[in-house]
Order: structure tokens, then sequence, then C-alpha cells
């Protein structure tokens, strides 16, 4: 048991650089849940999967949310929908600052964040890393693999698939806004059957994707 921190929103205390949130939104939707966790889902900025208002990812929005009932099905999620409690499992974004209604971040402002993205993932140091939606999962393999050159980013295709990393395992999860049939049952499966498995050892797991 590593026993990194028992805090449970942004364990490590992080001070982001910039605020250019609305007057009624949190500053930034930081890292949040489980620190020991083997199980890393990776959201891109609050104004897609949630959390201006509760301060937590993947709360508010339908996308979120439909990422939250997934955790749900699986088991790690349990408790209220703002403020869920959650074992085995760590949630974040690869942009933590809230942004004015409307606006996306920039190629600057993820660059600006990416060192306490990095620095958060690698505190956590999980197994399997869930990035969601096309940034989400570009920045994931860019990152943390070597696989990325092999893949156009297709992310129907990606939906659910294995992808080997540096250390880690990554299943991507297609944004829920473009879910079609049999997706949602698709990365509920998927996780069950890592689950099921000795999924620690990820360094010696092939790539398989489909």
């Amino acid at each position: 048991m590593r026993n990194v921190t028992d805090r449970t929103s942004n364990p490590f205390g992080l001070r982001p650089p910039f605020d250019r949130s609305d007057p009624d939104d949190r500053t930034a939707v930081f890292g949040y849940g489980d620190a020991n966790a083997d199980f890393h889902v990776i959201g891109d900025y609050p104004g897609i999967h949630g959390g201006e208002s509760t301060g937590v990812p993947f709360t508010e929005t339908e996308s979120g949310l439909a990422i939250q009932d997934v955790l749900r099905e699986t088991g790690f999620a349990s408790g209220p929908r703002d403020e869920p409690v959650l074992e085995n499992c760590f949630l974040s974004y690869i942009h933590m600052c809230s942004l004015p209604d409307g606006e996306a971040p920039t190629a600057e402002g993820y660059a600006d964040l990416e060192r306490f993205f990095d620095a958060e993932l690698r505190a956590i140091n999980a197994h399997i890393l869930l990035p969601v939606g096309a940034q989400a999962t570009d920045h994931v393999l860019r990152e943390y693999t070597t696989q990325r050159r092999r893949f156009d980013l297709e992310m129907g295709a990606l939906h659910a698939a294995e992808i080997r990393g540096r250390g880690f395992m990554v299943v991507p999860i297609e944004d829920p806004a473009e879910w079609g049939d049999g997706d949602f049952a698709a990365i509920v499966s998927r996780l069950e059957a890592l689950l099921a498995s000795d999924y620690r050892q990820t360094k010696g797991v092939a790539t398989t994707v489909g």
C-alpha cells in the first residue's frame, strides 16, 4: 500500500499559474479521488467535462456524468453525484483551469498547464491511464507512450482499446458526446476485464486495438 496521501481533492496542493474563470466558477478543477489509485481517468478541461461549480472532475456536464456512470457501473464510484466517493480511481484534467463560458483552451494554455498535470500523473503513478476524448488521448499517447505515430486518433476505433505505454497501459475513451450503441458497454466490459486480470503487470502487456 503506497499511502501517498489521504487528501481527496488537490492532494498535492497544486497552484495553477493563471485565473481566467467566470466570477462564480472555481479557479481550477483539481485532481480528485484516491491518490493511491491504479486507475487514472484523464479529461480535457472543465468546460467540457464539468466541475466549474463543484470543483470535482466529471460532474455537472452530460459528458462528465456519463463517465461517472461508467465508474459507478464498474464499482469505482459511489455516493453523491457532485462529490463521489472514489476507490482505486483518480480523476484529473490536462487543462485544470476554468475559462469564461464558451471559451476553449489555447495551445499556450495547454502548454502552461502541462507541467502541473505531469507532476500529478507521476505522483499518482497509476497502472492504467484512461484519457477521455481526442485532446487528452493525443496528449497521453504522445507523452507517456511511444505509440502515437501508429494511430490517426480516430476515437471510435481507439475507444476501449489497450495500448502499451512506458510503464502504463492506456485505454482511450471516446468522448461520451460521440458515443453510439454499445460504447458504454464496451468501456465497462474493458474495465471489468482489467479488474479481473493481473493489470499491475502493465509493462508486459501487448498493444491491442479493437
